[in-house]
């Protein structure tokens, strides 16, 4: 640092990345390690609060000091010591495990001031680094067998194609799904999130929203559903609620029929499975929501991408916030290979003739899916060209196309039901209620 920079340092008086002290004191580790926990700072020895230069002497006994303090805070901090004119300029480097703990405790750097971590915040902190994990965690309230679901855990055996009969403890244990304490099992989150009874007696964020709109917003909401019957149950019930609320077509060439979807499928289900796996589980009164417009579909869950990750590394690089959950969906086949998850929604989408998938990424994350335009297109002709409305026509009309030999090919379009005026009633089922709302849902990734 040259005598130009300190002087500019001296007139810009504190802030987040500089503090001001006149000699050397015993908060020197917590300046160290708030600095440390924030994104590094300088701190200038010989300098009032006021930005006034009174020096401090450099010596090997001042610089050995500070490097103690430095090491002795947990995890060790990096500074470097450099004397600049009659003060000495102590550059704390942010650093790659926080939170770190001083002398004195936890500390950050909030504008000018340090401040002491309080509990949520410590606790905060170390979920934002990754020193706590969610699937990880013990949940003591789970009591095993009482509140053990063995048909769910009987699904999730058989897709996993685990071979034999073998014992039930064992397999739990096995797949980290809980482990044996005291002659008892405790089992993780992650495993009371895919095999207990009641997901929301636990944990009440676990489910997903569906919901289908009139229009292009969430002004008037047709049809609304919650799903909480557990992390498998609730991917296959978001995808039925899809496919009963989309046009499907099909093409008849001969005696072979072949069907034609709105919409991706097979993408929206990776979406949709990632959502679950990938949101972050801590933060309470969210969920994941699948909302169904007029013109797209979107999938959105919170917490985000990992941090220090930017939009443009999304389906280039993984960092999985929810290792055991996704290990758990992995061994049934409802995800692939780490890290390739978007790229095989960007290729199914492709492949099914649909618009490039938008993400969108802020406190939550985003994915936005467009219809495949030629079933959309035939679906407004055959239902009077109201291409901007959701119609429904009451017998499914059959379009002739051109005949390829002995093949006859027609194209049937199967439209979502028609709704009364009555919201959440369906024709036919009056007796079936389903959940509605004129408002505007909270939208979260869960």
């Amino acid at each position: 640092m040259k005598p130009a920079d300190l002087y500019i340092l001296l007139h810009e008086g504190e802030g987040s990345m500089l503090e001001y002290k006149e000699a050397l004191s015993a908060s020197m580790a917590r300046e160290i390690s708030a600095f440390a926990n924030t994104v590094g700072g300088k701190i200038l020895l010989g300098v009032r609060d006021d930005g006034t230069a009174i020096g401090l002497a450099d010596s090997n006994a001042l610089r050995a000091r500070i490097q103690d303090i430095a090491r002795n805070c947990d995890p060790p901090v990096e500074v470097r010591i450099e004397p600049v004119g009659k003060v000495v300029v102590v550059h704390v480097r942010e650093s790659d495990s926080k939170p770190v703990q001083g002398s004195d405790g936890f500390f950050w750097r909030q504008g000018s001031t340090t401040q002491r971590l309080r509990r949520e915040e410590i606790r905060d902190f170390f979920r934002s680094e990754g020193q706590i994990r969610f699937d990880l965690s013990p949940c003591p309230r789970f009591r095993y067998p009482q509140d053990f679901d063995r048909e769910k855990y009987a699904t999730w055996l058989k897709l996993s194609g685990i071979p034999g009969r073998p014992r039930t403890e064992d397999v739990l244990v096995n797949i980290e799904a809980a482990e044996r304490s005291g002659g008892k099992l405790l089992f993780w989150n992650a495993g009371v999130l895919f095999f207990t009874r009641n997901v929301r007696h636990f944990f009440n964020q676990a489910y997903i929203t569906c919901l289908l709109a009139k229009g292009a917003d969430k002004v008037h909401i047709l049809d609304r559903k919650d799903f909480d019957g557990g992390i498998v149950a609730d991917i296959e019930d978001a995808m039925r609620f899809i496919e009963r609320n989309t046009r499907t077509a099909y093409r008849i060439e001969g005696l072979r029929r072949e069907d034609i979807a709105e919409y991706p499928m097979r993408a929206l289900r990776e979406a949709i499975t990632n959502a679950v796996m990938r949101r972050d589980w801590f933060v309470e009164g969210v969920n994941v929501f699948v909302e169904i417009y007029t013109d797209r579909i979107e999938v959105v869950s919170s917490g985000g991408l990992p941090r220090g990750m930017p939009l443009a590394d999304l389906g280039r690089k993984s960092v999985r916030r929810n290792a055991l959950i996704a290990d758990l969906l992995h061994r049934i086949a409802f995800i692939g290979k780490a890290g390739s998850g978007i790229k095989r929604i960007r290729d199914e989408v492709r492949e099914q003739g649909c618009p490039e998938p938008e993400f969108e990424v802020n406190g939550f994350c985003t994915a936005i899916f467009r219809p495949n335009p030629e079933v959309r297109a035939l679906s407004a002709a055959q239902s009077g060209a109201q291409s901007t409305e959701q119609v429904t026509p009451q017998v499914p009309p059959q379009v002739p196309r051109k005949s390829q030999g002995k093949s006859q090919v027609k194209l049937q379009v199967k439209s979502p039901p028609k709704y009364r005026a009555r919201i959440g009633e369906v024709p036919g089922k009056s007796a079936r209620k389903y959940p509605a709302s004129a408002g505007d849902p909270q939208r979260c990734f869960d």
